[in-house]
């Protein structure tokens, strides 16, 4: 007969419970013999025996009556089997859980990024990641870019894309994007009708641009400095979107950056290269403070493929 520890088991005492010995011990119960549970789960019966012998060890009481080679539950052992088979669910959820979040079908990712880059290019990315992924979830935050430099930084949000140059005190940094700039303009617009537009062309004619205060605008002045011109700015804005629907209502000419401004170009709206050049690039971002997750660069990698060409499929393609 087996012995009980003295007094029984204490609070500070730790069970020594393989997941083997409980399921062994749990398909005793519901086969009703160490026989029949050696069979179900492709072991000697001996073996089961012996995974049995090993719960009521590490228990310190017996779980069954023995009665001519018969395993008879009695009343603590039934009692046991009742939180043994919470137990076992809840290690088959826990392994559902581990292969999900391996195999990139199961998790949140947090992405920050300024408005004009998640309206017209945020979006296609995780679109793609999600047809590869569908059990993902995403959290998108539309900030300015210091903002979104900190929250990265922080580690309030996962990854995030931010403009370059910026100060990468915290953060760990990959350009991914590199594009020129672009006029946006009516098809109707005297100056739609040239390939190339630079300040010269447009002289005093009236201009969306984004808001002052801003590197790019900066150097957009600097652009029509060197041409010993001055920009006529009719309109400030500060998203690609606003800037290209007053563009379409006859506002004014936009100048933008290329890619951002691409998903808005359609009619009334044409866009033609503006020199000098002035070039954009944007960076995959994450916290250096730590390592970022296996679901993160995953992210990165699709959003690597989607900017060099390789992603399986463009965003209009992505809904069939």
């Amino acid at each position: 007969m087996l012995k009980g520890r003295p007094g029984g088991l204490q609070a500070a005492d730790q069970l020594d419970l393989s997941i083997r010995a409980l399921t062994a011990f749990a398909e005793v119960m519901h086969t009703g013999s160490a026989t029949a549970a050696a069979k179900q789960l492709g072991l000697t019966q001996s073996a089961v025996s012996r995974l049995v012998a090993q719960v009521e060890q590490a228990v310190g009481f017996e779980l069954f009556y023995r009665e001519k080679g018969r395993l008879i539950p009695n009343e603590d052992g039934k009692r046991f089997f009742a939180e043994v088979e919470l137990t076992l669910s809840s290690f088959e959820r826990l392994n559902n859980i581990a292969q999900d979040i391996a195999g990139f079908t199961a998790g949140t990712i947090r992405v920050v990024a300024p408005p004009s880059f998640s309206e017209a290019v945020l979006a296609d990315i995780v679109a793609l990641f999600l047809k590869r992924h569908p059990g993902v979830e995403f959290s998108i935050d539309s900030r300015s870019a210091e903002t979104a430099r900190s929250m990265i930084a922080m580690r309030y949000a996962d990854c995030g894309f931010l403009k370059m140059p910026v100060d990468a005190t915290d953060l760990s940094t990959e350009v991914m994007m590199t594009n020129g700039s672009v006029c946006v303009l009516r098809e109707d617009h005297p100056l739609a009708e040239l390939d190339i537009i630079s300040p010269e062309d447009i002289g005093w004619m009236p201009l969306v641009l984004l808001g002052a205060g801003r590197r790019w605008r900066s150097q957009v002045d600097q652009a029509f400095a060197s041409c010993s011109q001055r920009p006529n700015v009719a309109i400030e804005t500060h998203t690609h979107g606003s800037a290209c629907a007053l563009a379409a209502r006859g506002l004014g000419l936009a100048i933008l950056n290329e890619q951002l401004a691409r998903p808005y170009l359609h009619a009334p709206l044409v866009a033609r290269r503006f020199i000098p050049e002035i070039e954009h690039q944007y960076a995959f971002a994450v916290s250096s403070l730590s390592p970022p997750s296996r679901l993160t660069h995953e992210f990165r990698d699709t959003v690597a493929a989607y900017f060099a060409g390789s992603a399986e499929a463009p965003a209009s393609d992505l809904t069939s």
